[in-house]
């Protein structure tokens, strides 16, 4: 059993904590290590980007891609729940925890890029800003500072609003009307780029609440 304790935990909402609780019981029980629930992540987030990657002619994957990126999250939340509950949890724990979370963005967001159903630019910088905005939130821990986790698109929401985008698009489909463009742009396109402004205000959040905490730290000493 650890004695370490997280220093940051994202804010996650207590309802969608509890469905996990039963999952949190048995790999406790029979002693699934948290670091396998975060690989699996990895695997859950590639099945996402690649049925995005192929939702083009087969609408269906769309969906299938949807519903992946929802296992993601919540494999997220898990592994950390489990890490607690089991008393396992780590600073090694921390590094684990954080590169698992960048490759599932990348497999997710390169999957969207080569759909056909958006530039392939626009998919390549979501994801980009989807890392620089993990990566501010975690250089705050490297300072020796709070975690940060504001912001609009924050993890859950940009998995939100590519969850949503994928599930218009999968409509447009279906139903026969093919992939509509408004201004030039696909509805995937804009997804991304209410992505890329979304992190980009982001990134501005938390920098700013970073170097506040900085001074503090030092004016402090």
């Amino acid at each position: 059993m650890s004695d370490y304790q997280p220093t940051s935990r994202r804010p996650i909402a207590q309802a969608f904590r509890r469905t996990a609780t039963w999952c949190v019981n048995l790999c406790v029980r029979f002693k699934v290590h948290p670091d396998t629930v975060s690989y699996s992540s990895v695997f859950a987030a590639a099945i996402a980007g690649l049925s995005f990657w192929q939702g083009y002619d087969k609408p269906w994957l769309l969906i299938m891609g949807v519903a992946w990126c929802g296992v993601r999250l919540w494999l997220n939340m898990l592994d950390g729940m489990v890490a607690l509950a089991s008393g396992q949890a780590s600073l090694r724990g921390e590094i684990v925890n954080e590169l698992p979370d960048r490759l599932s963005d990348i497999l997710i967001f390169v999957g969207v890029a080569h759909s056909g159903l958006c530039y392939v630019v626009c998919g390549y910088w979501a994801a980009m800003m989807a890392l620089c905005t993990a990566y501010v939130g975690t250089l705050a821990q490297a300072v020796g500072a709070r975690r940060q986790f504001g912001g609009v698109m924050s993890k859950p929401w940009r998995m939100a609003v590519v969850m949503l985008g994928a599930c218009v698009v999968a409509v447009q489909l279906i139903s026969g009307r093919g992939v509509q463009r408004i201004l030039s742009l696909t509805v995937m396109d804009w997804t991304c780029c209410v992505i890329v402004l979304g992190c980009i205000q982001t990134i501005g959040v938390r920098l700013l609440r970073l170097l506040r905490e900085v001074r503090d730290i030092e004016s402090s000493r």
